[in-house]
């Protein structure tokens, strides 16, 4: 996993409530489990005027100019604002793969879904809360000016605007923030164990040598 410490990104306001995983990545994306290969189908009936399928030649699709993801002044963007229960909906994990493989680092919102809430932090994905007061204001900022960025600072636990005339902070788990400064998903939490995790196995082998024939 990739380690997130400090963000300096362009964000994307996606000004819309209630938005659920279905609509973050739809169902009939859900054939692989290979984290990656997503992003190109992220909010895919937002973003395109036909209904898509796998297997589809994305470059040929005709994209909805509306949808703030193709407007021109949020390309590359990795910084996505939302509004209150954001990944709500079925528990699929694919919803923080298709951001992240996007390029979305983290989302600001008044809230999340609980199930989306724990994958992001599965995933290297940093999902803020923050006042609703405060994100109304970070939605007229983003629309009032181009190019809008913030800063992310997960060690600092705040998120401030670049010319820093405001900061913000944040709430995180201890152990989630500490595992995401260090870039640790569960898989690398073990692995941190690797050499006691090899001695264990090496003094059953010699204890219970007839479960290793």
């Amino acid at each position: 996993m990739e380690k997130f410490t400090v963000l300096d990104g362009l964000v994307a306001p996606l000004d819309r409530a209630n938005v659920d995983t279905d609509q973050i990545i739809p169902k009939q994306f859900l054939k692989s489990i290979k984290r990656s290969g997503f992003g190109v189908n992220l909010f895919d009936a937002w973003r395109y005027m036909d209904h898509g399928e796998p297997g589809m030649d994305h470059s040929r699709r005709p994209l909805n100019p509306d949808f703030v993801l193709n407007q021109a002044r949020f390309r590359g963007a990795t910084i996505l604002l939302a509004r209150k229960n954001f990944g709500c909906g079925s528990s699929r994990e694919h919803a923080s793969w298709a951001l992240l493989d996007y390029g979305i680092r983290c989302v600001i919102a008044p809230s999340f879904a609980d199930i989306f809430y724990n994958n992001c932090f599965k995933n290297g994905l940093l999902p803020v809360v923050l006042p609703e007061a405060d994100v109304d204001r970070l939605f007229y900022e983003c629309a009032s000016f181009p190019g809008f960025r913030l800063i992310v600072n997960l060690e600092q636990q705040s998120v401030s605007t670049k010319d820093g005339g405001q900061t913000m902070r944040f709430e995180v788990d201890g152990f989630r923030k500490y595992c995401m400064l260090n870039g640790l998903d569960e898989i690398g939490l073990t692995l941190r164990h690797a050499d006691k995790i090899r001695a264990f196995e090496a003094s059953r082998r010699e204890q219970f040598p007839w479960l290793f024939r």
